[in-house]
C-alpha cells in the first residue's frame, strides 16, 4: 500500500470549552494530482482544519503527516518548505505591484543568492533573477494571466486576483496546494474558468485540497469529498456518493438544492 501524500490522523482542536474540530481524519492518496474537497455548512470547522494542516494552528491532539513525515505543529514557513502551501480566503496583495512582481516575490523561498549578493548584484543573484523570472512567466501563462503580467494588482478584477493568489502559491513549488474558498465572489463564468485552471494545475503534478462553498464547482472538480458538520467528519466519498448520502442531505437541510448542488 502506497504512503498517503497528506494525512491527518484523528486531529482535534479545542479553544477553551469550544471544540472546533473533533477526531477528524483525512488523507490524500497517490497518485499526485488529485483534487480533494472539504465541505460543510458555515461553522463546520473547515477553516480551522485548514489552519491546522498548514501550521497556523497547532492541534490539541492528533497527528498530521506529509509524505509520512510528521509535520504536526511545525511553523507555516517550515511546512511550506516541505511542500505544503496554503492560499487564503482574502486575496492578499500589494496594490502597487504587478502580477509578475507578485509571482516573482513568491519565488523567494527558492532563491539561492543571499541578501548581500542580491544587494550587490553578484552573479548568483543575477542567475536567480533569470531563472525565477522564467518560472514566473510560465506560471502566469498556466494561470492565463500573461496578458496582465505588467498590470498593477489594484487594477485587476476579483476573478483575476483569485487566480493571482493561486499563482503565488504555485511559485513556492508545492506538492500539496491548499486552496481556501478559491471561487468565492466569482460569477459563473469566472468560476468555470477558475475550476478549469485548478484542474490544469492538478494535472501538472500538484495535489489540491480545497475548502469551498460553491457546491456546483466542488462537484465538478473533486475526485473525493470530505464533509464536516459541527466539527466532525460525517461523510467521505466521490461526488456521486456525497450527493446521495442521507447524512449530508440532512446536514444541509433547509438550504435550496440548487444552492448546495445536492
Amino acid at each position: 500500500m502506497r504512503q498517503p501524500i497528506l494525512e491527518a490522523r484523528n486531529i482535534t482542536k479545542r479553544f477553551g470549552g469550544l471544540t472546533a474540530n473533533e477526531d477528524v481524519s483525512l488523507r490524500i492518496d497517490a497518485p499526485i494530482g488529485q483534487v480533494v474537497s472539504v465541505i460543510g455548512p458555515n461553522g463546520a470547522g473547515k477553516s480551522t482544519l485548514f489552519k491546522m494542516l498548514s501550521g497556523f494552528l497547532k492541534p490539541t491532539s492528533g497527528q498530521i503527516l506529509l509524505h509520512g513525515q510528521d509535520i504536526t505543529g511545525l511553523a507555516p514557513h517550515r511546512i511550506a518548505q516541505l511542500g505544503l502551501v496554503r492560499t487564503f480566503q482574502e486575496t492578499t496583495i500589494f496594490p502597487d505591484l504587478t502580477a509578475m512582481e507578485h509571482v516573482s516575490l513568491a519565488h523567494q523561498l527558492h532563491r539561492n543568492a543571499s541578501d548581500l549578493e542580491v544587494v550587490l548584484g553578484l552573479p548568483r543573484a543575477i542567475q536567480d533573477e533569470q531563472t525565477l523570472g522564467a518560472s514566473a512567466r510560465e506560471i502566469l501563462a498556466l494561470m492565463e494571466l500573461s496578458a496582465v503580467a505588467d498590470t498593477q494588482a489594484r487594477h485587476l478584477p476579483q476573478g483575476l486576483l483569485r487566480l493571482l493568489g493561486m499563482a503565488m502559491g504555485l511559485a513556492t513549488r508545492p506538492q500539496v496546494l491548499l486552496l481556501d474558498e478559491p471561487y468565492a465572489g466569482l460569477n459563473p463564468e469566472e468560476t468555470n474558468r477558475a475550476v478549469a485552471i485548478t484542474r490544469k494545475v492538478a494535472a501538472g503534478g500538484v495535489s489540491v485540497l480545497l475548502v469551498e462553498h460553491d457546491m456546483k464547482a466542488v462537484m465538478a472538480i473533486s475526485d473525493r469529498i470530505h464533509v464536516l458538520y459541527f466539527g466532525k467528519k460525517i461523510a467521505e466519498g466521490t461526488p456521486a456518493e456525497i450527493r446521495n448520502n442521507p447524512q449530508v442531505i440532512e446536514a444541509y437541510l433547509g438550504q435550496e438544492d440548487e444552492e448546495i448542488g445536492l
